[in-house]
């Protein structure tokens, strides 16, 4: 760990006001994605951390001073910290260990925080794993990015993503078509995630020769699933029953993802969470690892992180 100190320069007291923030809110968001300790007195900073994430955070406070001649906008800042915490932690993760980064044909994926990184180690580990938390953390885009450079490492020789047709709190009736059209919305979020990883041509042309499966997990009953990757999205819509059926479908040389948010749960009231039962029973077995994610681990819109906390908050008073 190291400390520096620097001071800021020239010397306006509206800036530097501006900078920390109402009770150096501003000052403390920065601690909270960067890993840091900050302290100052008027113009003299300390920063307590990892060597290379205090260099950053003390260029971060020095170009924001520069910039800070209006009030801050606290989102605009919270954006600018998450593209600057991605930054570091394709340096150095920020709880000490090597990031692992994942390459596909198309664009390469760096983890974003310690706890993104840590799930990809998992999975890379681990026959079972489990992602487990609120949207917008990535938990469904990295596991689809673990099997797609799984299968172009020729690691796996195919790719299974699972999804359970649950409505979201909707009923939709019926649909026309036949019954790949009448599933298909379900499982949209499968492809979009496979057409960013891999391309949608590329994409299609491996479904056609079924090297890449989407389908629903009613599909996956009576099957064995080796030599595979396999993702099971949305696991919070599955009955304890069917969270049973998928697990015993893995077969030799697979690797399966189970992904889900218990608190987003579209079942029937009176039918338990798959995956929140699954949790009690398989937390000590070997070789199946569990990768809770909260709200500190959204990647999307600030605004998505504020509401995930707001609703935390909200059930936590019943």
């Amino acid at each position: 760990m190291k400390t520096i100190h620097f001071e800021l320069n020239p010397k306006n007291n509206s800036w530097l006001n501006n900078l920390c923030g109402q009770c150096d809110e501003n000052l403390h968001l920065i601690e909270q994605h960067l890993a840091v300790e900050i302290g100052h007195r008027g113009f003299i900073f300390k920063i307590f951390g990892p060597p290379v994430i205090v260099e950053l955070a003390q260029q971060f406070i020095e170009e924001t001073y520069m910039a800070a001649s209006d009030v801050l906008d606290i989102q605009e800042l919270d954006m600018a910290l998450q593209s600057k915490r991605s930054h570091a932690q394709s340096v150095v993760n920020l709880d000490g260990e090597q990031p692992v980064h994942l390459k596909t044909s198309k664009i390469q994926i760096k983890p974003k925080g310690p706890n993104q990184s840590r799930y990809i180690r998992r999975i890379l580990d681990n026959t079972i794993n489990f992602g487990i938390g609120p949207a917008g953390t990535g938990k469904t885009y990295l596991a689809v990015a673990c099997a797609v450079s799984a299968l172009e490492q020729e690691k796996v020789s195919r790719i299974i993503l699972v999804r359970p047709a649950v409505e979201a709190g909707e009923n939709l009736g019926f649909l026309p078509g036949d019954l790949m059209a009448k599933i298909d919305p379900y499982l949209r979020p499968m492809y979009d995630a496979l057409y960013e990883l891999m391309g949608a041509e590329k994409t299609l042309r491996l479904a056609e020769r079924n090297i890449i499966e989407v389908a629903p997990l009613a599909f996956m009953r009576g099957r064995t699933l080796n030599d595979a990757f396999i993702v099971l999205d949305e696991s919070q819509n599955t009955t304890p029953e069917q969270m049973k059926m998928f697990l015993t479908r893995i077969g030799f040389n697979s690797t399966a993802v189970i992904t889900g948010d218990i608190t987003q749960t579209d079942l029937p009231k009176n039918k338990i969470s798959g995956l929140r039962h699954v949790i009690d029973v398989l937390a000590d077995v070997p070789g199946i690892s569990f990768t809770m994610f909260d709200n500190r681990d959204v990647v999307r819109h600030p605004l998505v992180q504020k509401v995930v906390q707001a609703y935390e908050k909200y059930e936590s008073q019943f």
